[in-house]
């Protein structure tokens, strides 16, 4: 049971992963707000950036607690395929699906401005 869970769990955090890297791009940032002159900023690229990779780190972590250390590199590898495919299909179909995450990091840069 905990195995799954951990899959289950690895699955989400790849997904974030690379959704995070791919809002990180101003084309992506541009294509999920729908404005053509929006573009992330710095810190909002560097924080986009960090949260990808340490998903991405997490989700390889959680592979290993699942499976033995061959299968869970092997799995790992498998679903950072599987998530830039994934991610790349709703950028092309369903952009807004990721509006969520670009909504957190607007609050988050808007905090800090005004904080």
């Amino acid at each position: 049971m905990v195995e799954i869970i951990c899959w289950i769990a690895a699955i989400f955090t790849t997904m974030l992963g690379m959704a995070s890297l791919s809002l990180s791009l101003p084309n992506h940032w541009r294509q999920v707000t729908g404005i053509e002159t929006s573009l992330p900023s710095r810190s909002e690229q560097l924080s986009l950036r960090i949260l990808g990779y340490s998903s991405l780190v997490v989700a390889l972590l959680l592979c290993l607690a699942a499976d033995h250390p061959t299968m869970a590199v092997l799995v790992w590898v498998m679903l950072l395929s599987l998530a830039a495919k994934g991610i790349a299909t709703i950028l092309t179909w369903r952009q807004h699906w990721l509006k969520p995450l670009l909504w957190l990091f607007n609050q988050t840069s808007q905090a800090k401005r005004s904080g």
